[in-house]
């Protein structure tokens, strides 16, 4: 039998996702901003390891984003108030217009505000 409760958490976090993906929604600090917990950090399909403060400077200069397609779409529950996410996004490079596939993963933490990404990793893979 599916937990419902699970199945809504995995649902709204898709929908955070997806968001996060959204060109409109990266161009809009405040919005990120109450996306990404105090503490965030992500370690780039670059190497880079990105802070909050430095995600949401280069999100402001962003340009010729295209959201990916999100598969292979999962969500865990790590604890109560901690789940992680992990997804497959195929999208187009914006400098070179290849297909461009990135295993990701994401820990999400329920605040009293709603659910925020502590952690995000982006890992380059090759296309599905």
């Amino acid at each position: 039998m599916a937990d419902i409760a699970h199945d809504a958490v995995a649902r709204q976090l898709l929908a955070l996702e997806e968001a996060l993906l959204d060109p409109t929604v990266r161009k809009n600090a405040e919005r990120v901003d109450a996306l990404l917990d105090e503490g965030f950090s992500e370690f780039g399909s670059s190497g880079k390891v990105w802070t909050r403060d430095a995600v949401l400077k280069m999100l402001a200069q962003e340009t010729g984003y295209s959201a990916p397609l999100v598969m292979d779409y999962a969500c865990h529950s790590l604890a109560m108030g901690v789940a992680l996410v992990t997804y497959r996004a195929l999208g187009v490079d914006a400098a070179t217009k290849k297909p461009q596939s990135t295993l990701r993963s994401s820990v999400w933490v329920r605040r009293e505000q709603g659910w925020r990404i502590r952690f995000h990793q982006g890992t380059r893979a090759t296309t599905a």
